[in-house]
């Protein structure tokens, strides 16, 4: 069996691929119930009101169970709200689904054990009746500093290899919204901080729309334009926050005293008995 290729650090790459994530998000009255019986529910959303503009980047932080994931799962269109709404461009999530022009990826990768690299990335094509694009496929394992592994298998891949490529993967068919749910929690530290200058670059190459679902705070900060706290479950939306740093960040970023106020502010927002003042 062959071990894990670890991963190195190399040079940025700049490919042409060009950006098409021109739309908005808007989610209003947002609310999602489970059933757990026959005669009970649970109440795990409730009345989210949110606008992510074009080519902005918002992330949602939040303690585990506040919905956080259900919120992206919504907007990605593998859950119904039970009320209010979720429009992309003024079009219901499951027009783009169907149409292939919503990009996600998750914290387990998802990438298919028997098909190499390129061949995971080339998947969206198939699945939508479409030839790949070696050209564009190409273009994007350079954007994620993997063309040298196109051939490997997920198996010979570190778990940060993994997860470049299943981000390049969401980003075969240029959809118009990239969806992240905790790309690099299963990550080391390490690791995930060095994939996250890799995606930062990545999206300022694409300017594309984004949400981000992260339980780290330094990675909200480091990553978004915006970040959302929400409260415990149900989860409604507790604070709103602008990022005040200029891009491209650099990882001297997360040593600055504003950086620290802002983790230090964001995480008395995650705490229960922290502040509850919303600010939108």
């Amino acid at each position: 069996m062959n071990e894990p290729v670890q991963e190195t650090v190399g040079p940025s790459h700049v490919a042409s691929v060009s950006a098409r994530g021109k739309s908005e998000v808007v989610l209003e009255g947002l609310t999602k119930r489970f059933a757990v019986s026959r005669k009970e529910t649970l109440l795990a959303v409730d009345g989210i009101d949110l606008h992510v503009a074009a080519n902005e980047f918002v992330a949602i932080i939040g303690p585990s169970g506040c919905g956080k994931s259900t919120i992206l799962r919504m907007v990605a269109s593998l859950e119904e709200p039970t009320g209010g709404t979720v429009k992309v461009s003024g079009r219901p999530p499951h027009e783009l689904a169907r149409g292939h022009r919503l990009g996600v990826a998750f914290q387990d990768h998802a990438l298919l054990p028997w098909l190499s690299s390129w061949e995971n990335i080339a998947l969206p094509y198939r699945v939508a009746g479409r030839k790949p694009d070696a050209e564009h496929i190409a273009a994007l394992l350079a954007l994620v500093g993997m063309e040298r592994f196109g051939k490997a298998r997920p198996r010979q891949l570190s778990g940060g290899m993994r997860q470049r490529v299943a981000i390049a993967r969401a980003l075969a068919l240029g959809p118009e919204v990239l969806l992240l749910d905790e790309p690099f929690g299963a990550l080391d530290a390490v690791t995930r901080r060095r994939l996250n200058l890799e995606l930062q670059r990545i999206w300022s190459e694409q300017a594309i729309t984004t949400l981000l679902v992260t339980h780290s705070v330094e990675e909200a900060i480091f990553l978004a334009d915006r970040i959302v706290v929400l409260s415990e479950r149900p989860g409604r939306i507790k604070l709103v926050r602008e990022v005040p740093f200029d891009r491209p960040r650099g990882r001297e970023v997360i040593t600055t005293d504003a950086f620290h106020e802002l983790a230090d502010e964001l995480i008395l927002a995650l705490d229960p008995e922290g502040s509850t003042r919303e600010v939108v």
